[in-house]
């Protein structure tokens, strides 16, 4: 389906840019201007903007989450196929849906608990006697903990297994955490019981094993989701906070895309690598619990205090472990025993895509995206952006059906708008199942931008955002023009309260974040693709609250109970996310000119540079390595970006050939594709944008270089030095070819 939709708009750009070229040439220069020329200098227009505005519904939002959480929905189960269908019938509606809408089917590889065989953590004694054992499922408060599809929580990918030993409290898992119980305890043959946080999910069983570690728990801290709170009085449903028993599920996976099918989409004949082959996933067996468990058995352990920095608001001080129990203790001289029943499979997965044709440039794609699966009634995480996005479709769907009175006509957006529904993303598939099949691919040089709205709203007291910088401007116009809920403020202004930086540029904005990791489904877009991303969610307020991410994530209290009485009661917060991305993403599809600033991005890189000569330079020069090359490729991108906005700011595109405004166009939206390197991670899973990709280091600055520098530090060897030289050349000739995409052409 997606093939002949994608071969019809390119017939249609064909025909569009042949008949630009004929007309320009062939009309007679007295003569009217013909109806094709009108729309192709035609800009946004700011009443189409108000009227989207206006439309956007904030009781239909409910109705659709409501809808959308009525039961669990995880990937693949028939929970999830029901929200197929769901989506299906909404975009396909004859009044408010879009121009064609369908199905991509995947096969994907994916990992889930016996549902016969529960997973179990328990602590017996030398002779398997059970002295005590963990919850299997969560405290119901509510019917929708009751519903038997709720899913056991469990670490997806974990490894099944039967494993016993001493338990060690190992704080977030990281490295440095094992190293500093490794010096005083023999960790051989231990179970590890760690914190969410700091780490992730799948390294804190990773490194555990790199010391004899067997087996490891994960549970979520109150102390750093809950404020310190614990008893079920003050936790939900009294609150937003997680109750006792809550546990948190996630897939335990490093790289995003499906696992047997790296760099290829998950269909039914594709080649698929053998299982020995993945990597980035539990070598040992791992389960989450809830923190009522982790205070039974962090509580009873002997050993050392842990650090102060280790500890947390259970009813106790955290010990490292004897290994094992204290003496005192009714658990002495147990171990805690796992056993874990996880199977792997090959399961059917689809993503739902939907389509408005552009009227003018029908093959520039702006495409709008959430995942659909949850770990179990997932309100929150994913669909309070699912809700968000369906009524954005509905409302836009509706208004190119419609006449429009100041038009005299029908209003259709300049470039073509594609929804997309991504299945299990939940389980890391954010990469190759959704967007590396082959027309998946050429749809991307021809993509203006990728907004996601993932999480629309995790609380209700700000905007939040994380994009390219060449995507800061069009943010801010968006969210100027918006209202922000249960103030007298605009969104914008709302926003730098909250969050905010000084620029060199503009004095006190509203801290864009940058996308520098694969949180979400942005991620092959901007680090496999360079299409440049942006996403929009709204917030709640740090200065209020530790927790490091809404209390009930992944968990069986994620439902729309939940969301509607603790998050946004009256949904005005989903209201003013929809407005603000519905804005962004009008102005992406409609304007003449993409509201995209080259400048905003060599701020960004002027920063980075500003970071990596404090931090690197002396190291750099000591080893004869110079930063001159890279302070100079930076300039030039400034004076590219500089004269770049000249030219625009000077032009009156409306009145000029349309091809002037093709080509700016194109130097914009191709230029986050010219920081693309594929050979610049070999050793990081579909990270090709220089700027962008992961990283390790804590210093905030170009990815490669950074990491590099600071592993020659720890290591001293010159092939290390040699590594931080060559990625102080590969990002020095990136942001230098960048800048020469934005001159003129040769």
């Amino acid at each position: 389906m997606l093939k002949e939709v994608l071969l019809g708009l390119l017939a249609g750009a064909g025909v569009f840019t042949v008949g630009i070229l004929l007309g320009h040439f062939a009309i007679d220069k007295g003569s009217s201007l013909p109806e094709w020329s009108r729309d192709a200098s035609r800009d946004v227009d700011e009443s189409i903007i108000e009227k989207f505005l206006a439309e956007l519904d904030t009781n239909e939002i409910k109705e659709n989450l409501r809808e959308l959480t009525k039961v669990p929905h995880m990937a693949t189960t028939p929970g999830d196929e029901a929200t197929v269908d769901f989506m299906l019938k909404r975009w396909q509606d004859p009044k408010t849906g879009l121009d064609s809408a369908w199905r991509e089917d995947y096969k994907v590889y994916l990992s889930f608990p016996s549902k016969t065989n529960p997973n179990k953590v328990s602590v017996v004694d030398p002779e398997n006697k059970v002295l005590y054992t963990a919850r299997e499922k969560e405290k119901a408060y509510k019917p929708e903990q009751e519903d038997p599809e709720v899913v056991q929580p469990y670490a997806a990918y974990s490894p099944a297994g039967n494993v016993k030993g001493k338990l060690v409290y190992a704080n977030q898992g990281k490295m440095s955490d094992y190293e500093l119980l490794n010096q005083t305890l023999d960790l051989t043959g231990c179970i590890a019981i760690t914190r969410y946080g700091g780490e992730g999910r799948s390294k804190k069983a990773i490194n555990a094993a790199k010391f004899g570690i067997v087996g490891v728990l994960v549970y979520t801290e109150p102390y750093d989701i809950n404020d310190g709170l614990v008893s079920e009085s003050e936790t939900y449903p009294h609150s937003w906070y997680l109750p006792p028993s809550g546990v948190e599920r996630g897939s335990y996976n490093i790289d995003f895309g499906d696992l047997l099918t790296p760099y290829l989409a998950a269909k039914d004949d594709t080649y698929r690598r053998p299982k020995e082959d993945i990597t980035g996933i539990p070598p040992i067996p791992a389960q989450p619990i809830g923190f009522e468990d982790a205070e039974r058995l962090i509580c009873e352990l002997d050993g050392d205090d842990a650090p102060d920095g280790w500890q947390g608001s259970l009813n106790c001080t955290y010990k490292l472990g004897g290994p094992g129990f204290k003496p005192t203790s009714p658990l002495n001289n147990s171990n805690v025993h796992l056993d874990i029943y996880n199977t792997e499979r090959l399961e059917n997965s689809a993503n739902v895509m939907g389509v408005i044709r552009g009227s003018v440039e029908p093959d520039r794609y702006v495409i709008y995206g959430n995942h659909r699966d949850s770990w179990v009634h997932g309100a929150i995480d994913p669909s309070s952006g699912t809700a968000v996005m369906l009524e954005i479709a509905r409302v836009l769907g509706k208004m190119v059906k419609e006449v429009i009175l100041n038009l005299k006509g029908k209003w259709r957006p300049r470039r073509s708008i594609i929804f997309g529904s991504w299945g299990a993303e939940e389980f890391g598939l954010i990469g190759s199942a959704e967007y590396t099949e082959e027309y998946f691919s050429k749809l991307s040089e021809r993509t203006v931008a990728y907004i996601n709205v993932d999480i629309s709203v995790f609380a209700n007291a700000t905007l939040r955002a994380s994009a390219s910088p060449a995507a800061q401007s069009v943010l801010f116009t968006a969210s100027k023009q918006v209202n922000a809920p249960g103030t007298t403020k605009s969104v914008y202004d709302n926003w730098i309260q909250y969050f905010n930086r000084t620029s060199p540029n503009y004095g006190i904005i509203p801290n864009v974040g940058f996308l520098t990791g694969a949180g979400s489904d942005y991620a092959a877009f901007m680090h496999y693709l360079g299409v440049t991303s942006m996403d929009i969610s709204y917030y709640y307020d740090t200065r209020k609250t530790k927790a490091r991410i809404y209390p009930a994530y992944h968990t069986a209290y994620d439902t729309f109970d939940y969301a509607s009485t603790h998050i946004d009661p009256g949904f005005t917060s989903h209201q003013a996310v929809a407005r603000t991305a519905g804005n962004v993403l009008v102005r992406l599809a409609d304007s003449l000119l993409l509201p995209f600033n080259c400048s905003d991005y060599a701020e960004s890189l002027e920063q980075y540079l500003i970071q990596a000569v404090t931090a690197f330079e002396e190291k750099l020069a000591a080893k004869g390595v110079s930063m001159e090359s890279l302070k100079k490729a930076v300039q030039l991108f400034r004076e590219t970006a500089t004269k770049l906005d000249r030219l625009i700011r000077d032009s009156d595109l409306a009145k000029e050939t349309p091809l002037k405004a093709r080509r700016i166009n194109d130097q914009l939206m191709l230029l986050d594709r010219a920081f693309l390197d594929p050979l610049a991670f070999p050793e990081k899973y579909a990270f090709r944008h220089v700027i962008w990709a992961s990283k390790s280091s804590s210093v905030p600055t170009f990815p490669g270089l950074a990491d590099a520098v600071e592993q020659a530090e720890s290591t001293g060897l010159k092939e290390d030095w040699d590594q931080a030289h060559k990625h102080l050349s590969i990002v020095t000739q990136a942001i230098a070819g960048a800048a020469h995409t934005l001159d003129d052409v040769i």
